[in-house]
């Protein structure tokens, strides 16, 4: 860490950071309504059309731990402001694009500028705030509370735009919000000189052609069948590439990704929570939204209303009280008891009813499940990054986010896959549809139930926040 996080101006960086990952979860959210008039201009067939989401999340997903290593090798500010650029590119494409390959090519190009983004977003959110301990846990919950509303302004802009407007209005949107971000970048972001060091081509190739193919075969699983071929040879071959990545890792003096990391206290058992809170939550949200809409019979807008009390409620509970409790309880307790909070909520979910109301069959089971997630987001996160060394805090930010949206894609795959099998896809019967919804909120909290178990497993030292762990590695050091 430099002494740069004395900077008057950091709370404005921090600002920057926090709409960086606002719009890069808002770029998962944005699209949804859109889909059906995208379809009908662009050509795409419903068994392609999911590819417009599906697209942006493999590149991400497939690219945060190299993002992470050029934060590191580049330094953070350069990888930040390369992401930006990348994600202007990817989205006029994408608005201009007059055929469905010219659209994938656009959002694959989102997905690889926000790969970037990501890591070295929380690399430099660690350079502004890791020498001040005091202020840490806030910025923390400042970038940990812009996901859920980029979630859920996705879903309000992304209906405002295609009525108002038109679909491409929705990727011209990114454009001067992406020049804004490159000229405050220079002004607000903290400089590091570069390391010394390679970029170890072999295994980012692999790495990236693994984790690519894994959430390429699982975000299919649920159209083409669990025991097709067409799921299982490309999870093999992610079984291969990912094999093949960790040789190479081993061999050679500068990985990609030094395995020894995964040595350090706390730091695996904190993204074993990240993947898992990712894989319980966004299924949660995802059909949680169908439900609204396709058995209350709510509306795009009426819908993403009756998110917002979910919203509201996380990122109060992760700026104003998140930190006091961390820093009371530990992070080991945070993040057991948000696990089985939101749990607890997904259980309670699972009771809606086809004939049911929001005000009793939704409202008090999400904010239930929105507190757990507001609770063990932040402790997972702060861990996760602060069990590292300074000079590896890049790597250590894109496997935290690799964590969360790898668990993310495969947690949704897996619920849809249980959700059809007990009827989410029988579109037009409320009682089937309700009966899949509630099987994916039951399976979800049985994902929220393993994670809050682990985490008593493998994290240690439970009296002592991410905050005063970092400080004592920083002693030793």
């Amino acid at each position: 860490m430099t002494e740069t996080s004395a900077d008057p101006r950091r709370w404005w960086g921090l600002g920057l950071i926090a709409l960086a990952q606002f719009m890069v979860i808002m770029d998962t959210s944005i699209i949804g309504v859109a889909l059906p008039k995208m379809q009908s201009d662009l050509g795409f067939t419903s068994g392609n059309l999911s590819w417009v989401f599906n697209a942006y999340v493999v590149a991400l997903g497939g690219l945060l731990l190299l993002g992470g290593r050029l934060s590191d090798l580049f330094g953070a500010r350069r990888m930040f402001t390369a992401g930006w650029v990348i994600t202007l590119v990817g989205s006029v494409v994408a608005a201009v694009a007059g055929t469905a390959w010219v659209e994938l090519a656009g959002r694959v190009l989102q997905g690889g500028g926000a790969a970037l983004i990501a890591p070295s977003a929380l690399t430099l959110l660690m350079m502004l705030f890791g020498n001040r301990p005091q202020e840490l846990p806030k910025a923390l919950a400042l970038y940990g509370a812009a996901a859920p509303a980029g979630g859920t302004a996705g879903v309000f802009l992304g209906g405002v735009i295609t009525e108002w407007l038109s679909w491409p209005w929705i990727f011209w949107l990114y454009v001067p919000i992406s020049l804004l971000a490159i000229v405050a970048t220079a002004r607000l972001m903290p400089s590091a000189p570069a390391r010394r060091g390679s970029v170890d081509v072999a295994g980012a190739v692999a790495v990236t052609a693994g984790l690519a193919l894994a959430v390429f075969a699982v975000v299919r699983a649920p159209e083409t069948g669990w025991g097709s071929a067409s799921t299982w040879i490309p999870l093999v071959g992610a079984v291969a590439l990912l094999a093949v990545f960790v040789g190479i890792q081993r061999a050679r003096k500068v990985p990609l990704v030094r395995l020894g990391i995964f040595r350090t206290p706390n730091l695996g058992g904190a993204n074993l929570a990240q993947f898992l809170l990712g894989a319980a939550w966004i299924p949660m949200w995802y059909f949680l939204n169908l439900y609204l809409q396709q058995v209350l019979g709510y509306g795009a807008f009426a819908s993403g209303a009756a998110l917002l009390p979910m919203t509201v409620l996380i990122v109060v509970l992760m700026v104003a009280v998140a930190p006091r409790l961390i820093a009371r309880f530990g992070f080991k307790t945070m993040i057991f008891g948000g696990l089985v909070a939101l749990a607890a909520g997904l259980v309670w979910l699972s009771f809606v009813s086809p004939t049911g109301n929001f005000v009793v069959d939704v409202l008090p089971a999400s904010l239930v499940a929105a507190l757990g997630q507001a609770l063990a987001f932040i402790p997972s996160l702060g861990t996760a990054i602060s069990s590292a060394r300074p000079e590896e805090g890049g790597l250590a930010a894109g496997i935290v986010n690799t964590s969360y949206q790898i668990g993310s894609a495969l947690g949704l795959a897996a619920m849809t896959a249980v959700g059809i099998s007990f009827g989410a896809g029988a579109i037009g019967d409320p009682i089937a549809l309700t009966g899949g919804f509630s099987a994916a909120f039951l399976g979800a909290a049985g994902i929220a139930v393993v994670g809050a178990l682990l985490a008593l497993v493998t994290l240690r030292q439970p009296a002592k926040t991410p905050v005063e762990e970092g400080q004592d590695a920083a002693a030793v050091r």
